[in-house]
């Protein structure tokens, strides 16, 4: 297969969705014009279907390997991410004080769906950068961003987030590594954090870790958690890497899926010699582990989009090329295309809308990171709506549709020479990391819900209320939201969580579909008659006439209460 950029999708949702124009008109993206907005999007789709895509056969095949401590990424990585790093695309967003281009969180987003859609393993490297670079950029001090942010904004350098250890999972609070003071501002590292993305690899000069750690005498839970650099190089005098750190890859996760992505164990400070930096103050391990985290969970729905995409495209490159049986109502018994099948159309079209209204959620989620960071009034709380929904949402719509397109292949498609199995089992781990979707979805009701006594969602559902036009589905939709949200703001805890789940899903779908119109609406007005305007509404309207009204069948669950959940107790669930 070959991959193909969806170039002209994503200026269109960038310009109709994010608003990239209206950023733009702000003096810090001014240079966000649109001939450098087309010229990114065009490059880095050149890019991705250039370098990135070729490595994603053999990014599954071989993947990462440990030998010897040493992580050693599959043939051409290291050549490909030279060339990333050269080219700039890694310093798009990235502040420019410190090397970056300074240009909108947008415009990275679109980058990072191209080169995620070509080789979503591989795309995951950058991803964790930025999340590095955050947290410094806000908690670290003036001596930690000279020293880090301009060899971490170019990419030459790559980060990484240690959270989850053995006994901890999820529960961040559990965590026992710890970083024993030394007396002159630094500290002494030694735990051990399992789940680490790229915490080992061949292909930049350092890798800078953030690890979350315990001083002596912390208070337990996660009030006592600090938050430390620990760079797998010491720096030089110079700033250059320089002696390694007492460091141990103890191994690499064997996985389902994003082989080329090496998932570490490791070990700090087993000898006695690893040094850290505090990131902010002591004990504020939390706030800065969600600034690493918040734009962190955004691309990881994101993947979704890339995902959906990569599968997209292989699965209409198969039923164009399969032939197999005469279509039913066909004017002959000749065997067709089975492109042709009306099955086989519902399948590609659902994967089309469902690619299409992901990405338009991902893509406002973005706008909105750009107009927080412009002080613009209630953004911020806009993105703290809508990163639970983007995660959850983008990542379960690309589940489904990587496993749609298995089912386009046929048997074909459960053989793993065809490829489409390597996109289903690439993107179950993103339902997974960065906060489950299950806790995605308990933020939402348990934090985002109370957000300025729940006026914050209604004032959301209102609008979607109001601007949707002729769309009765979208209506009933959002009626269906507002009941919901009222019950779930007067519910128990437990009842709330109990249809956390369906009651996301409901408003994700509802936000989708919003955006989803938005872009009918533009798409008609164009009347160009061109074959993406035609496939643009065609898409808008299946999501908005078929898929979303599937959403509305959700709210008995969202309001079912806890109690059936517990009519069993734990012994009986195994009778």
């Amino acid at each position: 297969m070959t991959f193909t950029a969806p170039v002209t999708e994503q200026l269109f949702v960038l310009r109709t969705v994010a608003g990239i124009d209206e950023l733009a008109s702000h003096g810090r993206f001014a240079d966000a014009t649109p001939d450098m907005v087309e010229a990114i999007v065009g490059g880095i789709g050149e890019f991705a279907e250039s370098e990135f895509a070729p490595l994603n056969r053999v990014g599954d095949t071989v993947g990462a390997q440990l030998k010897d401590g040493r992580v050693t990424m599959p043939e051409g990585y290291a050549d490909a991410y030279k060339s990333y790093v050269a080219n700039g695309w890694g310093s798009i967003n990235a502040p420019a004080e410190y090397g970056g281009q300074g240009l909108p969180f947008t415009l990275a987003t679109v980058a990072l769906d191209s080169l995620g859609a070509a080789n979503m393993a591989f795309a995951l490297c950058p991803i964790l950068s930025v999340g590095a670079i955050e947290s410094i950029l806000h908690h670290g001090s003036d001596a930690q961003k000279a020293a880090y942010l301009p060899k971490l904004s170019t990419g030459e350098w790559t980060g990484t987030m240690n959270l989850t250890e053995p006994q901890a999972g999820s529960d961040v609070g559990a965590l026992k590594a710890t970083a024993t003071p030394l007396g002159d501002g630094r500290y002494q590292i030694k735990g051990q954090k399992i789940y680490i993305s790229f915490g080992d690899h061949d292909m930049a000069e350092n890798i800078v870790h953030l690890v979350l750690a315990r001083t002596p005498d912390a208070p337990p839970g996660t009030k006592g958690i600090s938050l430390f650099l620990v760079p797998k190089y010491r720096l030089n005098d110079d700033g250059t890497p320089g002696e390694e750190q007492d460091i141990e890859t103890v191994s690499i996760e064997h996985k389902m899926g994003i082989n080329a992505s090496p998932t570490c164990v490791l070990a700090y400070g087993e000898n006695g010699d690893c040094i850290g930096e505090l990131i902010g103050p002591e004990f504020g391990g939390m706030r800065a582990m969600f600034t690493m985290m918040n734009n962190a969970r955004l691309n990881v729905g994101l993947q979704g989009v890339q995902i959906a995409e990569a599968a997209t495209q292989k699965a209409i490159e198969f039923a164009h090329e399969r032939v197999q049986s005469a279509r039913a109502g066909g004017e002959t018994r000749d065997p067709v295309a089975i492109v042709e099948h009306p099955d086989v159309r519902r399948m590609l079209m659902r994967m089309k809308a469902g690619t299409q209204a992901i990405r338009a959620l991902l893509y406002l989620a973005s706008g909105y990171v750009d107009r927080a960071a412009l002080d613009i009034d209630s953004a911020k709380e806009m993105v703290d709506i809508l990163t639970p929904l983007a995660k959850t949402y983008g990542t379960d719509m690309g589940e489904e549709i990587a496993s749609l397109g298995i089912q386009v292949h046929g048997g074909m498609g459960y053989v793993e020479e065809t490829g489409a199995a390597q996109f289903y089992r690439d993107a179950r781990i993103a339902q997974i990391y960065e906060g489950t979707n299950g806790i995605q979805a308990a933020d939402l009701v348990s934090r985002k819900l109370g957000l300025r006594g729940g006026d914050a969602i209604r004032e959301l559902i209102q609008r979607i209320a109001r601007e949707s036009g002729d769309h009765a589905a979208l209506k009933a939709l959002t009626g269906a939201c507002a009941e919901v949200t009222e019950y779930m703001l007067g519910a128990s805890i437990d009842d709330r969580l109990a249809g956390s789940y369906p009651f996301t899903t409901m408003l994700a779908v509802a936000v989708s579909g919003w955006l989803m119109a938005r872009q009918l609406d533009a798409a008609l007005a164009g009347g160009d008659g061109s074959d993406f305007t035609r496939s643009k509404i065609a898409s808008c309207r299946y999501y908005l006439d078929v898929m979303l009204p599937e959403a509305l069948s959700l709210k008995g669950s969202a309001m079912a209460g806890a109690d059936m959940l517990y009519a069993l107790d734990s012994e009986a669930l195994s009778a």
